[in-house]
């Protein structure tokens, strides 16, 4: 199997819980909470562990709650090497209302990294021995790190002969695109603010990312549709990959367990549109389990097998 190294620059602790009822203006109690780890990259090598794959995440750490994360990842056993930053790393918080089944999600800031902080994550990125396959960039930005810092991961990953995977959005996004990757995945929404254009059917976004890809910017765009799928588009070919038909029971984490299941299948060895298949399956299963709850393998697995089947 390929290696596979996953970034994040802004991890969290997930604190999920629910309440009968959320009303304004008044005190809640709160089931019992849960604690997982969180952020863009933190939830890839998660998931990419539940579907039965390796990878090594790299990510900042301070704080009390800098020294909970390492602990809730070292007791998911996942390979991981943090680095010590100065602030104190954020927490999330996700509440059900039982009386209606609404997620109400609660994203806080992290903390601002200096200028030698995150040079030094780069640092550790080019040092890494030995030099990955892949490199999954997930997740937002915290204050102080520049808009290009994952066109420099990018940069890196060329002079290393690695291909560079992208889950992020926005400037971040765009100055990524600029030095050249290997796979973006976008949602409908993203994309838009991407080319700049208020495009809605499948043939203008298809259009729109197939130049992206002559352009050089990116090798492969998987473009989430939400309930519709994903639009694959690249050099050599371009289709909608519907999804199974599931029960969903949350949302989060989808986009990264699908992430997950594009990189692991490609370090596996398999095809592109395989990949899709098998990234498409793994956020299927993730919206059929509880909280914050990544997807798990045997659903993941299920899944794809009744899509290569047709059944």
């Amino acid at each position: 199997m390929k290696t596979i190294v996953s970034i994040t620059l802004n991890p969290t602790i997930d604190k999920s819980s629910s309440v009968e009822h959320v009303v304004a203006e008044r005190k809640l109690y709160c089931k019992p909470p849960r604690f997982e780890p969180g952020g863009g990259g933190v939830n890839v090598s998660r998931a990419i562990k539940k579907l039965g794959g390796k990878s090594l995440l790299l990510y900042p750490a301070g704080g009390m709650t800098g020294k909970r994360l390492e602990e809730l990842l070292d007791e998911e056993g996942l390979n991981h090497q943090p680095y010590p930053i100065a602030g104190m790393i954020r927490e999330s918080l996700v509440i059900l209302d039982e009386s209606t089944g609404q997620q109400y999600r609660f994203g806080m800031p992290g903390p601002e990294l200096q200028k030698t902080e995150w040079e030094q994550f780069l640092l550790k990125l080019a040092a890494i021995d030995p030099a990955p396959d892949y490199v999954v960039a997930s997740g937002s930005l915290p204050p102080g790190v520049p808009a290009d810092f994952y066109a420099q991961v990018a940069r890196i990953g060329k002079k290393r002969g690695a291909k560079t995977i992208v889950d992020v959005s926005g400037t971040a996004l765009k100055e990524a695109l600029e030095e050249g990757v290997f796979l973006i995945k976008p949602n409908v929404r993203e994309f838009r603010e991407m080319v700049g254009k208020d495009i809605k059917e499948e043939s203008q976004i298809k259009a729109e990312a197939q130049k992206m890809v002559k352009s050089g910017r990116c090798e492969v765009l998987v473009i989430s549709l939400g309930a519709a799928g994903a639009l694959v588009v690249s050099e050599e070919f371009a289709e909608r990959i519907l999804p199974p038909t599931v029960p969903i029971v949350s949302k989060v984490g989808a986009g990264d367990s699908m992430v997950a299941g594009i990189a692991l299948s490609l370090a596996w060895g398999n095809p592109l549109r395989e990949s899709v298949l098998f990234g498409v399956a793994a956020g299927s299963a993730a919206v059929m389990t509880p909280g914050s709850e990544l997807c798990r393998r045997e659903d993941a697995e299920r899944l794809y097998e009744s899509m290569v089947s047709g059944t």
